[in-house]
């Protein structure tokens, strides 16, 4: 036999070994076969899993949105089968997504700007604080209400800014593991439409952003604030070492919870009474962030199994509701516990105690954490609902100090 001949025997003897070696990996592009043709995997392909009731459907998915095949496996055979339509990705056809420049949109859709939810859960505990502090600032007057309302609104924007770079951070870190998750696989970095690189330099010019924002505030505020960029950076790291990410979160997004103090110029450091209402208030905020987080993990408890992504949902999935409750007493106990630190009145404990005691618990009650549905509609609401009566609670006890202390003043 003449050299051509074994060399030409080569290539069929080495694919059909490749096809029998591989042959539990359906992705691998020795099977993923469509007809007579191979399919290749471009760089950063993407799969996701779907289970039904009976065969397993593999969906290998393109950085730039497209479909490249779909193949449907067994536990014993691998058999080609027509294309299964999944809705690609679409630019925004309505909303604020949808008027800005198209180079724009990836970018907007990484800091999450047509889903704000997120900016407003790491507001609230500012607002909480801000109110909070303000009828513990230095005599002879306490903070009148238009200085209040500007640290709230300097807060509000600091809240856009920094949410912003704490979810580009985090689609950094999991650029690898969103394509494997339904709800986040077309999020930009895992489609393709912003690079690594380029994520990168835009954190830098959000952080750079919150910085100008942070210089707007006394200057111990800097200080303050520091020591939180180290929670932002390290959260995404959570969900891969422990099943209490939404814990590393409650730390991270509750860091508001001290800063309405230095904000108005309290002093942590020698007022014994804030010191002990910013700790109560922000172990309060934690607790609070678990809760609706744990919920908010609900919508991807399958697709996190299946991707190896730890969450409190996947560790307490069957006593979910029980835990729940355990936070809700927790958050409103130490809630209280931050305004008996202030000498808070009777419009606190009522508005903003009792209210997030009902709100929650009726929130606890009605959820059904086997929709993902359910659980998207409480996490949004639950925002407003539950850290409205807090802050409505809050403003109408510092209106009333505020009415009582001038009105002694004048007398």
């Amino acid at each position: 036999m003449s050299w051509c001949q074994i060399h030409n025997l080569r290539v069929p003897v080495r694919r059909a070994f490749s096809r029998a070696t591989n042959a539990h990996r359906p992705w691998h592009p020795t099977v993923l076969t469509q007809g007579s043709h191979c399919l290749s995997v471009p760089r950063r392909l993407a799969l996701d899993t779907y289970t039904g009731s009976s065969p397993r459907t593999l969906i290998a998915y393109h950085t730039s949105t497209k479909l490249l095949s779909a193949t449907t496996t067994t536990t014993t055979t691998t058999t080609p089968s027509s294309p299964i339509p999944i809705q690609e990705y679409t630019p925004p056809q309505t909303g604020l997504l949808s008027i800005l420049p198209r180079s724009w949109v990836p970018y907007a859709e990484l800091i999450r700007l047509d889903k704000p939810t997120g900016s407003y859960y790491l507001y609230f505990p500012c607002v909480f604080s801000t109110l909070l502090a303000a009828p513990l600032t230095a005599p002879p007057a306490m903070a009148p209400p238009l200085t209040v309302l500007g640290t709230s609104l300097l807060f509000l924007a600091g809240a856009v800014v920094m949410r912003g770079a704490g979810c580009t951070i985090n689609d950094l870190w999991d650029r690898n593991l969103d394509p494997h998750v339904a709800r986040t696989r077309l999020r930009p970095i895992a489609r393709g439409a912003v690079t690594p690189f380029k994520a990168l330099v835009f954190t830098g010019a959000q952080l750079l952003a919150g910085l100008a924002i942070l210089l707007q505030f006394p200057p111990a505020c800097f200080f303050y604030a520091t020591p939180s960029l180290l929670l932002v950076a390290t959260y995404p790291l959570a969900k891969r070492v422990t099943y209490y990410p939404q814990f590393v979160l409650g730390l991270t997004f509750s860091w508001g919870a001290i800063m309405g103090f230095p904000a108005l110029g309290v002093d942590l450091l020698q007022n014994g009474a804030a010191q002990a209402a910013a700790a109560l208030l922000y172990t309060s905020n934690v607790a609070w962030t678990v809760l609706y987080d744990m919920i908010y993990a609900h919508m991807d408890i399958k697709d996190d199994a299946k991707a190896g992504i730890k969450s409190i949902a996947l560790k307490h999935d069957k006593e979910t509701k029980q835990v729940l409750t355990g936070l809700a007493l927790t958050q409103v106990a130490l809630l209280a516990g931050a305004g008996i630190a202030t000498g808070a009145g009777p419009a606190f404990f009522v508005g903003s105690c009792g209210g997030a005691l009902v709100t929650l618990g009726v929130m606890i009650k009605r959820v059904n954490l086997k929709s993902v549905k359910n659980c998207w509609w409480w996490f949004v609401n639950g925002c407003w609902i539950t850290g409205g009566v807090i802050t409505l609670g809050l403003a109408a006890d510092y209106l009333v100090r505020y009415s009582e202390a001038h009105g002694e003043e004048s007398a």
